[in-house]
């Protein structure tokens, strides 16, 4: 690892997020830290500029503790706008622009922000909100922008050109602890509620200094900055980037629906290492997009999230032999990761599963029974983590915190809190943890225990298919639940259901054939960028109702 940041994460300075950021620009002020387009900050930069636009923020009314709502996409002003909501003591909410306003009012009610910072993109959702009322009078906008931001309704109360005046020297401490909030994501709720994950500043801090450290990331590295700002994560792809003092490069999302432009750009900006859901990496490999050899300075390339396809793994591996394959897994509520696992060598067949592996320093994975019991090795059961990333909890949800959040089996008399990720999995002979789906995608169709999970496998190595999901709905009928099946075709390609299943009978029993189908164009996603389950099962139970009446 280069000096700078060896320097760094073996300082006790570093204890809360913003603190990156200001001893790299101490260390190395000229050293390029962000691509945005055309658009260069070196570490300096980045600096002075959050910094004036922190002091912007307190003269402005925000003081420690507060929440900052940042409805901007993701941009180099955006991420001026996290840094300087830290330096102001202040909490970062980022919301994703492309939510509909009354999920997004949802998310200003429950944050009680001090303050909305926008951009022109978000005008026609800030003056939807305005039209519902979900903007108090108290509350002030601004502009991440040079230039104001003008609806309908509103005219941004100050710009980023306005904090010029301001300056760009460090500022006076605002007593942030590592214990405090860094930010709030909010992510969806089963009750239509999305709930706030509140992350501190030590939650990313033990991650990052971990994952810098064991990825070897340098000064010279350029890293890619592909998921949106409200994903987690994200959150690494910033503070990795910061902690090491390299250099972010923020992937344009107009990029994701054009597989050989996105190919392009990791090539053009010589990116040394890449980190993104598995959905865009397999859909780079479906259109086959990525040549023999491609990508030379790439040296690393992780993903997390989803399940990785074990096809996709083996068409990156085979073309792409000099990088370095890292499997992370973890769910926001325990910070970016809790687990990894990097992969030796190409997997022998499409069916081998690969592992989520062994907990990062300071974490913890359990695999527990009913009674919170671990169960034998071998034998899958409910998947809990715990350590130094889980969040204190829901944004003030008492309620659904103490739901999910709870004290575990107890180690040499100490007690220690949990956290229950939905997620099944089991601890095999070689120490290595297994992914089994989600505990409620394994059902009981004709008699038969089946794990959703299973078929998606089987389906996403067929060459037909873009992407594909399985879902079930309850039925009232001796069949128990109905397995669903929603499929996006290749580009191009015309795939019929029977087609499909076909394939997949030559793979697995009868009882496991999907017996409903919906073809897509690309199927639904969630804020997240993750398949909209949820979704697809409301969009299937309906129709099945539709059929019956």
């Amino acid at each position: 690892m280069g000096s700078r940041s060896t320097e760094l994460l073996q300082s006790s300075r570093v204890e809360t997020l913003d603190g990156y950021l200001r001893l790299q620009a101490e260390g190395a002020p000229d050293a390029p830290a962000l691509a945005d387009g055309d658009e260069r900050f070196t570490y300096g930069r980045l600096e002075e500029s959050a910094n004036r636009l922190a002091r912007l923020l307190q003269d402005a009314g925000c003081r420690p503790g507060d929440r900052i709502c940042l409805l901007v996409s993701k941009s180099a002003g955006a991420i001026v706008a996290m840094q300087a909501a830290l330096k102001a003591g202040c909490a970062y909410v980022p919301i994703d622009i492309a939510s509909p306003a009354p999920r997004v009012e949802r998310i200003l009610t429950a944050a009680e922000p001090r303050m909305l910072l926008t951009a022109q993109p978000a005008t026609k959702l800030v003056d939807d909100l305005l039209e519902r009322g979900a903007l108090g009078s108290q509350l002030a906008i601004g502009s991440v922008d040079a230039d104001p931001v003008e609806g309908k309704h509103f005219r941004s109360a100050f710009t980023t050109s306005e904090a010029d005046a301001f300056a760009g020297e460090a500022l006076p401490s605002p007593g942030t602890s590592p214990d405090d909030p860094a930010h709030i994501l909010f992510t969806s709720g089963s009750t239509g509620v999305p709930k706030g994950v509140v992350i501190t500043h030590a939650n990313v801090t033990n991650f990052v200094n971990w994952a810098v450290t064991y990825f070897g990331i340098e000064p010279s590295d350029r890293v890619s900055g592909h998921p949106p700002l409200h994903f987690d994560l994200s959150t690494f792809d910033i503070y990795g980037t910061f902690a090491a003092g390299a250099e972010l490069h923020i992937v344009p999302s107009a990029l994701n629906l054009l597989p050989h432009k996105l190919a392009a750009f990791i090539e053009d900006r010589e990116l040394t290492q890449w980190f993104s859901v598995p959905s865009i990496l397999a859909y780079l490999a479906k259109f086959d997009v990525v040549e023999q050899g491609a990508f030379p300075h790439l040296k690393r390339l992780l993903w997390c999230g989803e399940v990785m396809p074990t096809p996709a793994l083996m068409y990156f591996m085979a073309r792409l032999p000099h990088v370095r394959f890292t499997n992370l897994y973890g769910p926001t509520e325990a910070t970016i990761a809790s687990s990894y696992y990097t992969v030796p060598e190409r997997p022998a067949s499409e069916s081998d599963p690969i592992p989520i592996g062994i907990p990062c320093t300071g974490e913890e994975l359990l695999v527990l029974n009913e009674q919170l019991e671990e169960v034998p090795r071998g034998e899958i059961g409910d998947l809990y983590i715990g350590g130094v990333g889980l969040s204190p909890g829901y944004w003030r949800d008492e309620e659904k915190t103490r739901a999910a959040f709870m004290e575990g089996p107890r180690t040499s008399g100490e007690p220690r809190r949990i956290y229950r990720t939905g997620d099944l999995a089991h601890m095999g002979e070689d120490e290595l943890v297994y992914f089994h789906g989600r505990a409620d995608s394994q059902i009981k169709s004709r008699g038969y225990r089946i794990e959703l999970g299973e078929i998606e496998v089987a389906l996403n190595a067929l060459d037909s298919l873009r992407e594909a999901a399985v879902v079930a709905v309850d039925t009232d009928s001796f069949e128990g639940a109905t397995i669903c099946c929603a499929y996006a075709p290749l580009s191009g390609r015309e795939v019929r259901q029977d087609e499909v299943a076909d394939r997949l009978r030559e793979v697995l029993p009868t009882y496991m054939i999907p017996s409903r189908w919906m073809a897509f164009d690309a199927l639904p996603k969630n804020v997240n960028g993750k398949i909209d389950r949820a979704g697809l099962k409301t969009t299937f139970a309906e129709a099945g109702s539709s059929e019956r009446e």
